[in-house]
């Protein structure tokens, strides 16, 4: 358990405030989530209770809060609304609980064969596109609950048409609520970080409802919420093969989003983040919640963060959290029916333009302009074809960037430093490095397999044309493994580099890499004479082979002071 038993005597204390001012966040916020989903606002307050009590116990982050989040919710909610398009409340529950089922049961099978290492699957620059665009969609998606209006969702752009075509009806009573909530909650967490705003925000709205009789000025209100602990709910069989695309989906984004809280929250001084055992908590947690009527769940940052933030210390925080919400349904369920649809909405805007970060994708670009364009792609992805789509389209921008990269190693002309034995790549802002005359050094950097093995060959033959040395020699120090397609590759280009008059050294070999070539029957070809043990020894033998003293030059006019291949 990550509950630190024997430390409870000096951590309690810090534990209640935290949990106390955790679920004064956190279950405002899921209710409102839930509303994202299309789902019951109580089906939000279950969800702050079973799955984050059963992560509580078999998690492995001390202070990770786990409940529902922006993401899930709203990737929720699009996978309901395609198996229950009716929306009728009963259905959709189950339905619910269906899906939440199935990410558990995926995320569960996922530890059992140790698939922890998906968690960095989704590259962060995609992983920033893709919740930025999560964050536009849910935007829009409650600026008409703001305004007292009603969509019909038909994708991103077109709603946003509809919407402002839609501005003339909007209901001033609803408005003026949203604002009154986005006043309250905006200015007390500028005021007050990580306050208990949503439950101040939420307070105000139902008493504003209660004492001005809001619902008969048009203001719509969440009505009546079900008093008391959630009742079984069993899963329904014949939603799974339509559910199981999308809980696929969610259950990646649950843990790349649980894994990254827990991280990111984790002290110097407390184990590591054990990704396969949180695959096993956040799987049993959303399991657990399904049978009790819980959407999808998963760590959530800024709930994490005011956790953090209070004081916690250990899981005991979310076991006072998680009784929070039961105090909750036991006993103020019936005032919670009083609650503004609008201010429900202006809690979810307000805490889901966190997802948006402009700064962010300004960073990307600064370090590298494709990872820029890979983030933006995921943002679009998200705009054009849907939340659920989304994940594939930022899927496919992942390993697209990856064989990019893979496809695309290095290849370096490396000269020496003028004056000293240090060798580095050709470049502009060094000059005046050195190189020799019939000696082209030339390293590539990663892995060779089938994929990048034909480019690297021919950029070293571009390279051979240019310089036309006598002895070619691969440092082949940062290579770290090299495949049967490779073996062959060089295999050929020492014979066709022999057909030249061209001698090929390999230096730098690594233990496995030298094994490969032996394998091959390279090893043989080259001889003992052209295995070298580093690129210092290739020019070392290269000189005392000359009969004249070793000339040395710079780079000439065709050289462009640079060559990196």
């Amino acid at each position: 358990m990550t509950i630190p038993f024997n430390d409870l005597g000096k951590t309690w204390r810090f534990d209640l405030v935290a949990g106390l001012t955790a679920a004064a966040v956190v279950l405002p916020k899921a209710m409102a989530y839930a509303t994202v989903a299309g789902l019951p606002v109580a089906v939000g307050l279950y969800t702050a209770f079973v799955p984050m009590l059963i992560y509580a116990l078999l998690g492995s982050s001390r202070v990770l809060s786990v409940s529902s989040t922006t993401t899930l919710a709203i990737l929720a909610g699009t996978q309901l609304g395609l198996a229950v398009p009716d929306g009728d409340p009963a259905r959709l529950i189950v339905a619910a609980a269906t899906l939440s089922a199935l990410v558990g049961a995926l995320l569960m099978l996922a530890a059992a064969l140790r698939l922890g290492f998906i968690a960095n699957f989704i590259s962060t620059p995609v992983l920033t596109g893709f919740k930025a665009g999560i964050g536009l969609v849910i935007v829009l998606d409650q600026i008409p609950k703001l305004l007292g209006l009603h969509l019909d969702k038909q994708g991103f752009f077109a709603d946003l048409l509809s919407l402002v075509s839609l501005l003339p009806q909007t209901s001033l009573a609803t408005l003026a609520v949203a604002i009154a909530t986005l006043v309250v909650l905006i200015g007390m967490e500028r005021l007050w970080p990580h306050s208990p705003a949503p439950l101040v925000a939420v307070a105000g709205g139902i008493a504003a409802a209660w004492m001005l009789g809001l619902q008969a000025q048009g203001v719509s209100i969440v009505g009546l919420i079900p008093q008391g602990l959630p009742s079984l709910t069993l899963p329904d069989a014949s939603l799974l093969m339509q559910l199981l695309p999308g809980a696929l989906g969610i259950a990646l984004m649950s843990f790349t989003e649980s894994i990254a809280a827990g991280r990111a929250f984790a002290e110097t001084d407390q184990p590591p983040i054990n990704a396969n055992r949180e695959l096993l908590a956040t799987g049993a947690a959303n399991l657990g919640g399904a049978l009790f009527g819980a959407m999808p769940a998963g760590g959530g940052t800024s709930q994490t963060a005011v956790v953090k933030a209070a004081g916690g210390r250990s899981q005991m925080a979310s076991l006072v959290t998680a009784g929070s919400a039961a105090a909750t349904m036991l006993l103020f369920a019936p005032l919670l029916g009083l609650l503004p649809h609008a201010t429900l909405a202006a809690v979810v805007i307000v805490y889901s333009v966190g997802l948006i970060q402009p700064a962010e994708f300004r960073s990307i670009l600064q370090v590298r302009s494709m990872e820029f364009r890979w983030a933006c792609t995921a943002c679009v992805g998200v705009l054009l074809f849907g939340t659920l789509q989304g994940i594939v389209v930022a899927i496919v921008v992942s390993l697209v960037g990856l064989a990019s990269q893979t496809a695309n190693p290095h290849v370096y002309v490396i000269g020496r430093k003028p004056g000293t034995d240090v060798l580095r790549p050709l470049s502009k802002e060094h000059p005046d490095d050195e190189l020799f005359d019939g000696l082209l050094l030339v390293r590539p950097e990663g892995r060779l397999f089938f994929i990048n093995a034909q480019g690297v060959t021919d950029r070293i033959k571009a390279l051979l044309s240019q310089y036309q040395p006598r002895v070619l020699a691969l440092d082949m120090s940062r290579v770290t493994d090299i495949e049967y397609t490779a073996l062959k590759m060089l295999q050929e280009a020492e014979q066709h580099a022999a057909q030249q008059g061209i001698s090929l050294w390999l230096a730098g070999l690594n233990p496995d890499a030298l094994q490969m070539v032996r394998h091959a029957g390279l090893a043989e070809q080259l001889g003992k004479e052209r295995l070298l043990f580093n690129a210092q020894q290739a020019i070392s033998q290269y000189q005392a082979q000359q009969c004249a003293p070793t000339r040395l030059r710079t780079p000439g006019p065709l050289d462009g002071g640079a060559q990196r291949a």
